[in-house]
Parts: C-alpha cells; structure tokens; sequence
C-alpha cells in the first residue's frame, strides 16, 4: 500500500509523483476558481445594493424618472397662461410632485396642482404654495 498525502483527497489511494502534482494543481484551480467566484457575486451583489432604492433614497433610474416628470410639470405650468407669471418651484420623489412658492391668487393655486396631476408619471401632488 502506498503512502498518501494529507493534501490529496481520501478517494485517490495509490499515484505516483507526476499524478500527485496533477491532483494538487487541480485542486489549486478549483480553490482560486471558487475564490474567484465569490468575489465576482459578492461584488455584484454590493452593486445591485448600491443602486437600489430605500424610503429615504432613490434608485438611479427613479431619480431619472423623477427629472423627467419635474420637467414635465414645469413645461407645463410654463404653458399655462395664467401662471406664467407665478413664482412656483417644482420637485419630484419617487413620483410625487411637491409644489412650492408664491402665487397672487387661490385660483392659480387650484390650476397650479390641476396642471400637474395632469401630467405622465405624476402619482401625487403636495401642495406647499403660499398667497402673496
């Protein structure tokens, strides 16, 4: 019976030399090819994990979404003839529209979140505008 050594598995009994340095290699392969796996999963999960979204945090591609809504809305109260000349502030969250700033009358308020709701992607609106 030939002597085995501990770094060769229990299934292999009797080889010689060369067939040793063989089953070492492989296994050397093996180890790095785990290693190596491991780090790629464990570094696409830390990237997965850094673009998604919290409660408090937006994906990439919501805060996309949400610049393409703010824009939206601006147009289209910039459209709308009698608030033009309102000094309305526009910012988007995960869909939800928040108006801010001055307008002269309660009217062009009422218009101001009529216009918005009005517009693709918008979810809701908040309204935070004040009377000069």
């Amino acid at each position: 019976m030939c002597a085995r050594p501990r770094s060769i598995p229990a299934g292999i009994q009797c080889v010689g030399a060369r067939t040793r340095r063989a089953v070492r290699h492989t296994m050397n392969l093996m180890s790095s090819l785990k290693r190596s796996c491991a780090f790629f999963i464990a570094a696409f999960l830390l990237l997965a994990l850094g673009c998604a979204s919290t409660s408090t945090r937006e994906s990439t591609g919501e805060y996309i979404d949400d610049t393409v809504i703010t824009a939206k809305v601006k147009t289209a109260i910039f459209n709308e003839p009698t608030l033009k000349s309102a000094e309305i502030n526009v910012e988007t969250f995960k869909g939800v529209v928040q108006l801010s700033g001055f307008v002269s009358t309660q009217a062009n308020i009422y218009k101001a979140v009529e216009v918005a709701r009005g517009v693709s992607g918008v979810t809701s609106v908040k309204n935070d505008m004040r009377l000069k």
